[in-house]
């Protein structure tokens, strides 16, 4: 029988203003209580660390853990409190994720960047394409924007092709299958969400759950939505002529990150 434990685990950096957001809607839009919450940060210079640190506190101190059962049914009982962790790692999106895919004790790993919010119940389609036998996916996405742009690139979120997939989409995957494909690629600054998806799709092991992530338009409306989404198809379109991991990072530091 198959435990039932999600390990969701958050890069961050500098998520002073909105990560204390994230964290209360994961727990009101959980179905369930056995999961637990990692998050890893990359050295933030604001009070990402300090502010983490208290909403676990405050948590821990208004949730005490009672009797810890195991949990091997699908449909659980609500006596297992959340469980989170607060650690420090090299910065690098990568680099934390793969850390926290170390330290998670749960037999299914989410992962999800700090200004994507997941649909109510989003533990609960995970564990069912789990018992599927569903190893990995994600799911569609929106944009808290009304951008015709942002609206196209949205509705392409539910076509099951390599193409239409990003981070920002949230990723699930069964822990076993993430340590044999040795997790991602660390040679990454940038498009490392993509290169591991791409070695899923590549073992035909993907699905998308037909419910929506909300993610944060803030890059586009900074940057410019046209030349954003320019630049990040020619991102995919110099990874598909075999850019290297530096040559793809150079790229995105002159076009994206510097303007």
């Amino acid at each position: 029988m198959k435990s039932n434990k999600i390990s969701i685990i958050i890069p961050v950096f500098n998520e002073a203003k909105t990560i204390t957001k994230l964290l209360e809607t994961l727990l009101s839009r959980m179905r369930f209580r056995q999961h637990e919450i990692l998050l890893v940060d990359g050295g933030s210079t604001d009070a990402t660390a300090e502010i983490i640190s208290e909403f676990i506190a405050n948590y821990n101190r208004t949730h005490p853990f009672e009797k810890e059962r195991c949990v091997d049914q699908l449909f659980s009982s609500d006596e297992a409190v959340v469980h989170f962790q607060l650690f420090s790692a090299e910065k690098g999106r990568a680099k934390q994720m793969n850390f926290g895919a170390q330290k998670a004790t749960g037999n299914v790993l989410y992962f999800l960047h700090a200004d994507t919010f997941p649909p109510t119940h989003f533990d609960q389609y995970i564990l069912k394409e789990i018992h599927k036998g569903n190893k990995a996916g994600c799911f569609r996405m929106k944009f808290d924007s009304w951008h015709p742009v942002l609206l196209v690139s949205q509705f392409f979120t539910r076509f099951n092709v390599k193409w239409c997939r990003g981070g920002d989409q949230s990723l699930f995957v069964d822990k076993a299958f993430f340590d044999e494909l040795n997790g991602f690629n660390e040679s990454y600054t940038i498009y490392e969400d993509c290169e591991f998806i791409n070695r899923l799709y590549e073992r035909e092991q993907f699905t998308v759950i037909p419910k929506s992530v909300q993610t944060s338009a803030r890059k586009y409306k900074t940057k410019g939505t046209w030349k954003l989404q320019y630049h990040f198809a020619m991102i995919h379109i110099k990874k598909s002529k075999g850019a290297s991991p530096e040559e793809l990072y150079a790229y995105y530091q002159k076009y994206v990150a510097s303007s």
